[in-house]
């Protein structure tokens, strides 16, 4: 008989054991966010910067390096080091501010997300700590200095790490049980020589007391109760205790309050505040409290360690009056059985064909989506008019965002795109977060995207929040894709999760075709849509006196839209009858949406491309011809119709022909094919021969098609600007291979060339229904010029496999992302792989946010699903 893994048992009782209470919930950044801006200019940067960060109490959330927190973030447990020379305790990560990055915010230290499970009972993460002085200073005057034409100055420029000098610092985490958790600090010393390092594991308090007008009677506490023991106490919890297995640990106490007298020069509540712990460790000031309580604590452990030495450093936190005080003794035989039970789970999880460099790749995939699980606490309606504690915020900040989104209150775990720069969700973000980890735990992928359209985020009048920094803006309506893949990847057994998620989307798909087709016909706009710089102009700010703009991709992402509640309204049709009406009122709007798009100016018949139409006011109609991504996102909107999948719809079946009949002009976009197993149908915004005339153009290593996926703009740009007037000034958009050199949306991204992976893998999903539905091969010689022809399924596992080398060494050279820095490839750092946010469009190297493991963990969906490799010719 067959064991189901460890892992799997706990998932299977984690809502009701608590597996899920504890995890990796805390942010690496909570400074320099929305949340904390209470500035009357919303300039979040400089309200609340790094330099801040150590001394001043966050408002809502907390951040620390390799944390972990209970899920309302109650208390909070990381570490923190000083290697003897820094001026300031490591506590956090440290980066560029958006203004101060020459291409925005940029973490500028080395950190990575090694192994995770999905109920965190294991977890591994791995940090190389500079032996030497950290140079803050000299990454913020040189990164100042450099134009955004030019490469960011990264923290492996400044010579830091020469000669070896920095310590290799693992932090392990295994759960004994669901509130009983072990973590192993394990410290290498890379240098050629004996080096010092303090190691502070530290355990707080997170400040949910000095906001109200009246500070609370009781407040939680952390005392000292005995040699290498620290004790917790909160009101209306069990108490916690974390033990160290070296009684000799110097166990420190001071406040989580804000050090007003420094940074303010006004009396704080405490005389021991939030950065007392490290100005006694870097200063040796008497800034802890002697009387060893407070409501943050840290051990200080000191350790010699020599050359190429390590040492270890145990700890266990327990919770309840009546935990077993079992010390940290097993410590070692719990990670041990921990982590073996997470390579039993990933056997189960990984295909059993794949290499051991696929294999390593998705595992840190997953692990990273594992670590980017963040408690999110945001009231906007708190935020907006103040904290009875507070001073009232000025009048200013309510003009600036979020003014209509007063209901929007979360106190929720949800995955963040990047721990560090974008610790926030994003609704398009999230949509591909879920579908990846679904492989994992399909119920907490299911759950988010549940989450997002209840009531407490989804606006009243149907629109779903974007991001923090603008809840407003219009993201891609991809949440009915992602939850269709998650229904299927979970086994199409969840209909009650279907049926939940539906309804709330037919709200948000009403407020689309209310708000976003001015034109009334069928033709939308939505503004830049996730896709920041990819256009001439800001799509997002046409000014109506000068024209309007019908957006390719808008009206392609609403015709995939219609197609996936189509899809969803079939399914649920086979559990109740009352579906099958609204399923064919999305059949006849795709069938529209789709003829717009194709007859009503979007379509280059000459290009064979679709491109965006700028209708301006003097009666001109400009289409925006550029190659881009733009151009592509109809080709998305495709979906093939199994009808023994859906039960008895005879009746959708019949009227379904009977509008085809009465509209014959619809019918290029059905097509029907006989197969073995059944009849199948593929609704399809761009006909097959449409689809090889488009796939012509764009499949050539001179435009679109680089060694490692598609560029979101043809390299064609690169030689051949594209240009237009609009208001007297002329935009242009040419091919930037790399980051970005406008200014537009922070100058922090760059859609103008790089390679991305969400629209990459909607391509190939996509590309994979043409194949499986039409039955007979269309052939498209691939890549254009070679000679060699290719089905679109083909095509398709090619793309994948472009897409997967990004992260594969090859033939003694580095894996193509990390190509740029030779260090990275050096024994102590090869295995440890960074997943960018994209990809420069020539050679692969990553780009962006470093930690951009949401939508970039694609790549193991890729391994998971992936088909068979494309065969040699």
């Amino acid at each position: 008989m067959t064991v189901e893994p460890a892992e799997r048992r706990r998932l299977a009782e984690a809502d009701t054991a608590g597996w899920r209470d504890w995890g990796p919930y805390l942010a690496e950044r909570a400074w320099g966010t929305v949340r904390e801006d209470y500035s009357a200019d919303g300039d979040a940067w400089r309200s609340f910067p790094h330099d801040h960060a150590r001394s001043r109490v966050y408002r809502w959330n907390e951040d620390g390096m390799a944390g972990f927190s209970d899920a309302q973030q109650s208390w909070c447990l990381a570490l923190a080091l000083w290697n003897g020379t820094d001026p300031i305790l490591k506590e956090r990560m440290f980066g560029l501010s958006g203004p101060e990055g020459n291409h925005g915010e940029d973490a500028k230290e080395y950190w990575w997300y090694l192994d995770g499970t999905p109920t965190h009972s294991f977890q591994r993460w791995r940090y190389h700590y500079p032996q030497r002085a950290f140079p803050y200073g000299e990454l913020v005057e040189r990164n100042a200095a450099r134009s955004k034409d030019e490469d960011e100055f990264e923290l492996a420029d400044t010579g830091v790490f020469d000669d070896d000098r920095f310590w290799v610092v693992t932090v392990d985490y295994a759960k004994a049980g669901a509130h009983d958790l072990v973590l192993s600090v394990t410290v290498e010393n890379a240098g050629p020589e004996e080096s010092r390092i303090d190691l502070l594991p530290t355990l707080w308090f997170r400040n949910t007391w000095g906001w109200e007008a009246e500070r609370p009677a009781e407040l939680p506490v952390l005392r000292a109760t005995g040699p290498g023991e620290i004790r917790g106490e909160r009101p209306g919890h069990p108490p916690l205790t974390l033990r160290i297995d070296d009684d000799r640990a110097e166990a420190l106490f001071c406040d989580n309050e804000t050090d007003a007298e420094l940074l303010f020069g006004e009396p704080g509540r405490s005389a021991y505040p939030k950065n007392g712990i490290g100005e006694h460790v870097v200063s040796g000031r008497a800034t802890v409290n002697p009387a060893g309580v407070g409501t943050k604590s840290a051990f200080r452990v000191t350790l010699d360690v020599p050359a190429g030495g390590s040492r270890t450093v145990r700890l266990r936190l327990t919770e309840g009056a009546d935990a077993p005080a079992v010390g940290v003794g097993d410590a070692d035989a719990v990670l041990a059985a921990r982590r073996a039970e997470a390579d039993e789970f990933y056997e189960g999880v990984l295909p059993a064909g794949a290499s051991t460099q696929e294999a390593a790749i998705a595992r840190q995939a997953f692990a990273g989506l594992t670590w980017s699980k963040q408690f999110y606490h945001f009231d906007v309606r708190r935020w907006l008019s103040g904290d009875p504690s507070s001073p009232p915020p000025p009048a200013e900040r309510s003009r600036i965002r979020n003014a209509d989104w007063r209901h929007l209150s979360s106190r929720d775990v949800l995955l963040m795109p990047d721990p560090w720069e974008y610790p926030w969700f994003a609704a398009w973000d999230l949509a591909f977060h879920c579908v990846t980890y679904a492989h994992l735990d399909p119920e907490f992928a299911k759950a988010q995207l549940v989450l997002l359209v209840r009531e407490w985020y989804m606006h009243p009048n149907g629109q779903l929040p974007a991001y923090e920094w603008d809840f407003g803006d219009v993201n891609p309506p991809i949440q009915a894709w992602a939850a269709l893949r998650v229904f299927e990847i979970d086994g199409h057994r969840d209909h009650r999760f279907l049926g939940r998620v539906f309804h709330k989307l037919l709200m948000n798909f009403t407020w689309w075709t209310n708000n976003k087709d001015h034109g009334d016909n069928n033709l939308f706009e939505g503004g830049f849509l996730g896709l920041d710089n990819i256009a001439p102009l800001d799509r997002s700010t046409l000014p109506p006196e000068v024209g309007t703009l019908e957006q390719a991709d808008a009206t392609a992402w609403m015709a995939t839209y219609a197609l996936q509640l189509l899809d969803m309204a079939l399914l649920l049709t086979a559990h109740d009858p009352a579906y099958e009406d609204v399923a064919t009122k999305f059949f006849e709007h795709f069938l529209v949406i789709a003829a717009s798009a194709n007859d009503a100016g979007l379509w280059s018949e000459q290009d064979a491309f679709y491109y965006d139409l700028l209708h301006l006011a003097d009666g001109r109609d400009v289409p925006l011809a550029v190659r881009s991504l733009v151009g592509l996102v109809p080709v998305t909107a495709a979906l093939v119709f199994e009808r023994h999948r859906m039960g008895d719809l005879d009746e959708f079946v019949e009227r379904g022909v009977a509008f085809l009949t009465r509209n014959p002009g619809f019918t290029p976009f059905v097509h029907v094919r006989e197969h073995t197993d059944g009849v199948r149908s593929l609704l399809a915004l761009v006909s097959p021969e449409r689809l090889e005339r488009i796939l012509g153009g764009v499949l050539d290593d001179e435009r679109m098609l680089s060694p490692h996926g598609i560029r979101s703009i043809s390299a064609e740009h690169r030689t051949h600007p594209f240009a237009v007037e609009v208001a007297g000034a002329q935009a242009v958009v040419d091919y930037e291979p790399g980051e970005s050199t406008s200014g537009l949306f922070g100058g922090n991204s760059n859609w103008r060339g790089p390679v991305w992976f969400p629209l990459n893998v909607l391509i190939i999903e996509s590309l994979r229904s043409y194949d499986t539905s039409l039955g007979e091969p269309h052939l498209v010689e691939y890549p254009a010029g070679s000679g060699e022809h290719a089905t679109f399924g083909e095509i398709a596992d090619d793309l994948s496999r472009r897409l997967v080398s990004l992260f594969e060494a090859a033939d003694g050279h580095p894996r193509p992302s990390d190509a740029r820095y030779p260090l990275l490839s050096q024994p102590r750092w090869r295995d440890n792989i960074a997943f960018y946010e994209y990809f420069h469009g020539d050679t692969g190297q990553g780009l962006g946010a470093s930690h951009q493991t949401g939508w970039t963990a694609l790549v193991a969906h890729l391994i998971v699903t992936r088909r068979r490799p494309r065969p040699s010719a």
